[in-house]
């Protein structure tokens, strides 16, 4: 019993400890979306590069929101499919029609250049642009108008070898999609802006990215990441080592978050939880504090449900329940209902516990094993 109520204790500092770091992380995100947005007095050619795999609900709204950008520079956008039957290519030709003044590319091609199936259709697009700076975005992302403008005026910036931006979530396919949306929002992209600014992270992500193409071509091509799990993450690192910096505007791109069962939202959030893990796995151990409010639960029950211990519950309650609200302000928009908030850190923490516990993932469909240097295998 003794050593019961020491595990306890020390669940319930750690649960104390999690809930500050949530308020903490909650300011600075605030803060970093107040920030003024870079400019700059040219408008460079950009070649937008956008791999598809299927024909998801939202992804007219999302590649149309590309073509909607006001950028007064010429810009190219270059949509890759990798299967001649996909139901992507529809939705390209409605794009185009709709469309008919901008440079919008449909590239086909079946040929594979590693396990990554991404950098693969990646691979296949490049030789189509036409623009030295590049911007690489998830086929479920979508950009507000002014994000091509913010995203080149900081890769202007003298030092800056690419920019990437943050996200938020927004479900499409009810319950799950809801609770994948809002682990976006009210963990992940707040602990990613407390990282940066304690200088702990150094995040290139996948949603968006932009960088020159020679610089690209430096650090070897898409092919150099062709077999990478986290192949945002290890062009940011090739990036890093060349010593130049990777910065994020203060705008917010949509993930717009399709998971319509269980099985596919664990799937997801299983192969992101591996994949950060693989990367950083000190760090990533370390990020069991950020889960408050199943800690402050299992503390609880630990100490026998002991008023101390029901108040800290609350307590954390409170903490999380008001950061969701607040970030809600910042980002003008809900990820889901505040009585979901539980629900969304629980799964969070049921999937932080799962990832230790094997090295596969399952990526569109097919299952992978990770190799220690984040190499993907096929099974």
């Amino acid at each position: 019993m003794i050593a019961l109520a020491a595990l306890g204790w020390i669940l319930a500092g750690m649960a104390l400890c999690g809930g500050v770091y949530s308020i903490i992380a909650t300011v600075l995100f605030a803060r970093f979306h107040a920030r003024t947005p870079a400019t700059r007095a040219d408008f460079p050619g950009v070649t937008i590069l956008k791999p598809l795999h299927g024909a998801p609900a939202n992804l007219h709204a999302a590649l149309t929101s590309f073509c909607d950008q006001d950028y007064p520079g010429p810009f190219q956008i270059i949509l890759g499919v990798q299967d001649p039957a996909d139901p992507a290519i529809a939705v390209v030709g409605r794009l185009k029609s709709e469309h008919p003044n901008l440079d919008i590319v449909l590239v086909i091609d079946e040929t594979l250049h590693g396990a990554n199936r991404k950098v693969s259709n990646l691979i296949n697009m490049a030789p189509s642009a036409r623009w030295e700076l590049l911007v690489l975005s998830d086929a479920d992302v979508e950009a507000p108008a002014d994000y091509l403008r913010s995203v080149i005026a900081e890769l202007g910036a003298p030092g800056v070898g690419a920019v990437t931006c943050l996200y938020h979530g927004r479900g499409v396919k009810g319950l799950f999609s809801t609770l994948s949306a809002m682990g976006i929002d009210y963990r992940f992209a707040p602990s990613v802006v407390l990282g940066v600014e304690l200088g702990m992270a150094h995040p290139c992500l996948g949603p968006s990215i932009a960088l020159p193409a020679s610089l690209l071509a430096a650090v070897g091509g898409f092919s150099a990441f062709s077999d990478c799990l986290a192949d945002d993450y290890e062009i940011g690192r090739a990036v890093r080592r060349r010593g130049l910096n990777i910065v994020i505007p203060p705008g917010l791109v949509t993930h717009t978050c399709g998971e319509d069962t269980l099985a596919a939202l664990v799937d997801h959030e299983i192969r992101w939880a591996r994949t950060v893990r693989r990367i950083d796995p000190p760090g990533y151990a370390g990020s069991g504090i950020t889960h408050p409010l199943p800690l402050a639960l299992i503390a609880a029950a630990a100490l026998g449900f002991s008023p101390i211990s029901i108040s800290l519950v609350f307590a954390i309650l409170v903490m999380r329940v008001g950061s969701k609200f607040r970030i809600d302000a910042i980002t003008g928009s809900s990820a889901g209902p505040w009585w979901l908030v539980p629900a969304s850190d629980m799964l969070s923490f049921i999937v932080f516990l799962a990832s230790f516990l094997s090295n596969t993932v399952v990526w569109q469909g097919r299952r992978f094993r990770v190799g220690r240097d984040g190499v993907l295998s096929n099974l």
